[in-house]
């Protein structure tokens, strides 16, 4: 029930609730009194012109209507004598996997090598404090995945792979705000993020699921090309109806175990390339055509995507009001990535600027089969430790610089931690890279003049954006090729990217688990 209807505000007017149903019984013909609810369940900003306009569809309910509001629930049940499914990471793909096995009346027993979400904060604070790494407890590894610490936006175009969504109703469920129903470009942001992830592990224990931390899998059990169960670091065995594989793009250490075991996989294409930082205000002013944005704008943000002598060249992972964080896994190797707070109140904007990294571009390592692309990602991050100054210092150069073809003589404020060392990034990146980011950064200040700026920074390297192997399996059942009951997903698997569309994924595949083992 209800009465919908479509408004095009200022920003301040779409500030205001009250102007808002003024707005909206206008168009409706009824008087605000009547207006008994009023829900927004789409909103987005229209910056093309200089009148910047707030596009806004809301739902009305009279009081003399009757209300039907369909509450989002999940069909949850004690699965605690259930059949078994293993479930190898916490990431997004692996939790949402787990709590739709109990859902479907399986019982999930995760694995994941790092630690709860909440010591896991530590590790990271103390990462930024004294640049130790934990291999097992970082940026990327831990419950919740890389999304955790990596902003927390929620934005695919994915449709293909479930209900976008289902999915955001089940973050919003476990304590993401409303915005995220109704918002174009919804994020949560990295100071929410770890409450709503704590909270869906309680919602999988609850209904007799098992999440267990600090435990590596380290060797699969497999009988006859049937996977059976898997080991742990700590010797132990575990068995199951099904193991369901989600353990994100860095796990390089599950890459290698299949390898060992002669499971099958192959090289897939990816992205690398730099992050690029430029003062808030900047980026504010390009796409708001106005020096200060206001109180009722948020920090603007932006996605670029040009083609240079037939490759990609894109803006990824975009953080309006964020940081620039060291996401390394490894001893000797330098990986950046973006991460917004809810606010994003940062004097900063920073992006991955990538470019396709196909097959062919990593010829020098073909003699390593399926792993040649990752052979070549490990060989950019080690490249970016040696031009480094030392520890978790990254190689930066401001972009005027790149694009003249010399070092920078002097770096501006970041906001990346651990420090900077100028370098000469176009000299030591791929000559390929370095070509088409060059154009690609060329091209991207004719649609935003003044991307390239005296005040832009590039920090290396952006070599993380997907997995450069991909696990092959069945396109309907979503099963390995080869081994039967090992189900492979999301962005581990070569099969997602991002949050929501890894989120999908791994529902997809605990549907296909439950079709498999409870038919």
């Amino acid at each position: 029930m209800g009465h919908v209807t479509d408004l095009i505000l200022s920003p301040e007017e779409a500030a205001s609730n009250d102007f808002i149903s003024l707005a909206a019984s206008k168009i409706l013909g009824f008087q605000v009194a009547e207006i008994k609810r009023l829900k927004i369940i789409r909103k987005s900003i229209d910056a093309r012109k200089r009148n910047i306009k707030i596009n806004l569809r809301v739902q009305v309910v009279l009081h003399d209507e009757t209300e039907q509001q369909e509450q989002f629930t999940l069909k949850l049940q004690d699965v605690s004598k259930s059949k078994s499914v293993i479930i190898i990471g916490a990431g997004p793909a692996g939790l949402f996997a787990a709590i739709r096995c109990i859902e479907l009346g399986l019982k999930p027993i995760i694995f994941e090598r790092g630690k709860k979400v909440e010591e896991r904060k530590k590790d990271i604070g103390l990462l930024h404090k004294t640049g130790f790494l934990n291999s097992d407890s970082n940026y990327c590894f831990g419950e919740g995945g890389a999304g955790t610490f990596s902003d927390g936006k929620l934005y695919t175009r994915s449709n293909k792979r479930g209900d976008v969504g289902r999915i955001l109703q089940v973050l919003h469920l476990h304590g993401a705000s409303d915005e995220i129903l109704f918002e174009a470009h919804p994020h949560i942001g990295t100071n929410k993020l770890p409450a709503i992830i704590s909270k869906m592990r309680a919602t999988i224990e609850s209904c007799g699921g098992n999440v267990n931390f600090n435990s590596q899998v380290t060797d699969f059990i497999i009988d006859n090309n049937q996977i059976l169960g898997i080991k742990t670091k700590h010797g132990e065995s575990f068995f199951a109806d099904a193991v369901i594989l989600s353990t994100g793009h860095s796990a390089r250490d599950i890459f290698e175990l299949l390898k060992r075991k002669n499971i099958l996989t192959e090289a897939k294409a990816f992205a690398m390339g730099v992050r690029v930082e430029h003062p808030q205000q900047l980026i504010d002013s390009i796409q708001y055509h106005k020096e200060e944005r206001g109180q009722y704008l948020p920090a603007a943000s932006y996605t670029l995507a040009e083609q240079v002598n037939g490759r990609g060249v894109f803006s990824f992972c975009m953080c309006p009001g964020g940081v620039i964080v060291p996401a390394s896994t490894g001893e000797e190797e330098i990986v950046v990535n973006g991460m917004s707070s809810s606010t994003r109140n940062s004097a900063w904007a920073n992006s991955g600027i990538v470019t396709e990294i196909r097959n062919e571009d990593f010829s020098d390592f073909a003699s390593h089969g399926a792993f040649a692309g990752l052979r070549f990602q490990e060989f950019f991050e080690k490249n970016a430790y040696k031009n480094a100054g030392k520890g978790l210092t990254a190689p930066a150069q401001r972009l005027t610089d790149f694009l003249s073809g010399k070092i920078s003589t002097h770096l501006i404020a970041s906001s990346y931690n651990p420090g900077l060392h100028s370098s000469p990034l176009h000299e030591w990146m791929s000559s390929f890279i370095v070509k088409s980011l060059k154009e690609g950064f060329k091209k991207f200040d004719v649609k935003m003049k003044g991307f390239i700026s005296q005040e832009a920074l590039l920090v290396g390297v952006e070599s993380r954006t997907s997995s450069p192997v991909r696990i092959p399996r069945d396109k309907e059942t979503l099963e390995h090729l080869q081994i039967s009951g090992f189900f492979p997903c999301g962005e581990g698997a070569g099969y997602a990217g991002g949050i929501v569309s890894s989120a999908m994924d791994g529902e997809k595949c605990a549907e296909m688990v439950a079709r498999k083992i409870l038919s």
